[in-house]
């Protein structure tokens, strides 16, 4: 899976090896492949955020040979190569050509526009691979989520309720 670019950020394939190491303990470096050669990225101990409570089922679901989690990306800052959060794909295009994508930063890195950024290159990577539809959802009680939805051309579509989040706005990127 290539890297994605943006002014600011990598957005660099999940790894088994990032998996294992964050798995194993927090704060850590390791050296990934970049489009300017490898370089060591740094993981500080809040890294992923939220979604590090996925990571053993993303390990899981890795196959013998397979080294990459499909569809999911690091978020890394291109000047100081520190992981900032994760984001990617949930699940696969469905028949009506529909993704969605979920994204997770740590606390430090929240409210400096790096997942508007982020978002922005992964829904221009999804429509360039066919991807009709980019939906996500967002917690009501995490407005700004919402708003970098928002920034990115996102809709507001509709409501939902997760047992975990409570209830749910849903969005839609065409």
């Amino acid at each position: 899976m290539p890297a994605l670019l943006s002014p600011r950020l990598l957005l660099l394939p999940l790894t088994r090896a990032v998996l294992e190491r964050r798995l194993s303990g927090a704060g850590f470096s390791v050296t990934l492949p970049t489009p300017d050669g490898p370089r060591n990225v740094y993981f500080t101990p809040e890294w992923p955020g939220d979604p590090l409570p996925l990571f053993p089922a993303l390990l899981a679901q890795l196959g013998g040979a397979q080294d990459e989690v499909d569809g999911t990306f690091i978020m890394v800052h291109r000047g100081n190569l520190g992981a900032l959060g994760q984001l990617g794909v949930k699940g696969s295009v469905n028949a009506q050509g529909e993704q969605e994508i979920g994204y997770g930063l740590t606390p430090d890195a929240r409210g400096r526009g790096y997942a508007t950024e982020a978002v922005g290159a992964l829904v221009k990577h999804l429509h360039g691979t066919g991807v009709a539809t980019v939906t996500a959802q967002t917690a009501t009680a995490n407005p700004a989520s919402g708003r970098v939805l928002q920034r990115t051309g996102f809709r507001l579509v509709g409501s939902g309720h997760s047992e975990q989040d409570g209830p749910l706005s849903l969005w839609a990127h065409t």
